[in-house]
């Protein structure tokens, strides 16, 4: 019953529309589904579930979802972060739920910008990346959430996009599925602030020659080939 309050175009509705359609695949009561979220404008998410859910504080989503997870093991219990509120205060919240391996699904939004606080570079901005907090341009290198959970031994880590519905609720459904803590990186377009960030994924034509799609137990596919 909470009015949906992001940007008009912004990629989260996309994301949201694929997670509501998702959740009654889940043959659960809403009272045992959990949406926790720590700080940032994909974080209004739980607000948006007809579900049970918690809008924590900054970084600290994964940690509240642990404990959680733990203690109520009836529940599905999903996170819901962005790159920044993830990857810079909660990098290390982070990597340690990734660690413990409890039965959580993180699903982090990457747009490579702060889009909260109105427009300033994020962990995975790019390298020259100009924001208004590097007017000169970025120097850091970006943080690859992919490679972080792998190097974590994360136990499940796939990578989508909120243009690809069909693709994303897949992945939706083998995260729920797994035993364990599965960190889903979401690549979404935030059109104010950093808009075409992930444009060569929507034309399709380009998207098969620069995507290598990898899913476990199947060969690697390279291209449109």
């Amino acid at each position: 019953d909470q009015e949906v309050r992001w940007c008009p175009g912004c990629g989260d509705y996309a994301v949201l529309a694929a997670v509501q359609g998702f959740m009654p695949e889940l043959g659960l009561a809403k009272e045992n589904i959990v949406f926790v979220s720590g700080i940032g404008c994909s974080s209004r998410f739980p607000y948006y579930m007809n579900t049970y859910g918690m809008h924590s504080i900054h970084g600290r989503a994964p940690t509240i979802a642990t404990g959680l997870a733990t203690s109520r093991r009836d529940l599905s219990v999903w996170v819901v972060t962005g790159d920044g509120d993830a990857l810079s205060i909660g990098g290390n919240h982070l990597i340690h739920a990734l660690r413990r391996n409890v039965n959580l699904k993180i699903l982090l939004f990457n747009n490579r910008i702060y889009g909260l606080t109105k427009g300033q570079y994020s962990p995975t901005s790019e390298v020259g990346k100009i924001t208004k907090s590097t007017p000169m341009g970025s120097l850091d290198a970006p943080f690859n959430p992919v490679s972080l959970a792998i190097g974590a031994e994360a136990s499940f880590v796939a990578r989508t996009v909120d243009s690809d519905r069909k693709h994303l609720t897949s992945v939706l459904r083998e995260a729920a599925a797994h035993p364990g803590t599965a960190l889903v990186e979401i690549y979404q377009n935030c059109n104010i602030f950093n808009d075409g960030a992930f444009e060569v994924l929507k034309d399709r034509q380009q998207a098969e020659e620069a995507v290598i799609r990898l899913e476990h137990g199947q060969p690697i596919r390279f291209g449109a080939d």
